[in-house]
């Protein structure tokens, strides 16, 4: 993994703008592929973010001739803007033609890649945590987690993935040591790509803004995840994709559950393509969040 330092600035603020989504094809449809890319490379433009996470779906291997080069349209997207960038794999990535580790061994030619494959006994590619530093880049200030959700559950349950007992351990493990060398708590974000159950819960609290157009497509087992981040109490709020008609934001129990805004045009969903922007404070378990979409507006 890159040892490149993410740190706020001397105002306390860091930006992050997530896409998710994408879902590149290699020209089945090119303008619309076109599309996409000029929309992401706007939308850094316009928030000049210090981090871009890829929360899943950069492509659609499935319709897709060459998915790593394909996949590197993508990410050349941050490379050309000089931001840093964060990748975790969502259920399309790899369906057809490629492989995790393959994606996983592109990422380790960029600089300013700071993904990770994560612990070979933990299951999936692209468990880690990324560490930001104070403005003074003297001591850890904020905690970003990011864990592969995977891809189908076995055919007899059906459905989408769940992230296993030994993620959930993983992670349970590192929000203790991160406690541990910092003598306390530190305010944490968390990106997957499919979302957990929960987002059904907070949905039907009401206690939510946004959009649900359609269900919620989350495994059907729940492996405890947000119970673990309940109890570790560092995690604010989780971020997905995955469901490109949801849009919506809301509190469970003390955690923020989001979704991200689908980026992508050669895919499903009524709404308008953007991009979620997430921006924390320096030294505050706060964060503000907007929806930045394509015709430049502001949700």
């Amino acid at each position: 993994m890159n040892n490149r330092h993410l740190t706020f600035h001397t105002d306390g603020t860091f930006k992050m703008v997530q896409f998710t989504d994408i879902h590149l094809q290699d020209g089945i449809e090119p303008e619309r592929d076109a599309r996409t890319l000029a929309l992401m490379q706007r939308i850094l433009e316009t928030e000049q973010p210090d981090l871009v996470v890829f929360s899943g779906d950069l492509i659609y291997s499935v319709d897709t001739v060459d998915p790593k080069a394909t996949f590197r349209r993508v990410i050349e997207v941050a490379v050309q803007a000089g931001t840093p960038f964060a990748v975790i794999y969502g259920n399309h990535d790899t369906e057809k033609g490629v492989t995790r580790a393959e994606l996983q061994a592109i990422l380790t030619e960029y600089e300013l890649c700071v993904a990770d494959a994560g612990p070979e006994e933990v299951q999936g590619t692209g468990n880690y945590v990324l560490p930001l530093y104070s403005h003074a880049g003297d001591r850890e200030s904020a905690v970003l987690y990011f864990v592969d959700s995977g891809e189908y559950a076995p055919a007899a349950i059906g459905g989408y993935a769940w992230i296993h007992p030994n993620q959930v351990e993983w992670y349970s493990r590192e929000s203790a040591k991160i406690r541990e060398r910092n003598g306390g708590i530190l305010p944490a974000l968390a990106f997957m790509h499919i979302p957990i159950p929960e987002y059904n819960e907070v949905w039907q609290s009401g206690r939510v803004a946004g959009r649900k157009g359609e269900m919620v497509c989350c495994s059907k087992v729940n492996s405890g995840w947000f119970a673990a981040m309940l109890e570790a109490g560092d995690v604010m709020a989780a971020f997905a994709g995955h469901d490109h008609d949801n849009d919506y934001i809301g509190v469970l129990h003390g955690i923020t559950l989001a979704y991200g805004r689908v980026t992508g045009h050669n895919t499903y969903g009524a709404l308008q393509r953007g991009a979620r922007v997430i921006q924390l404070l320096e030294g505050e378990r706060s964060f503000e969040t907007w929806i930045r979409l394509e015709d430049g507006s502001v949700m």
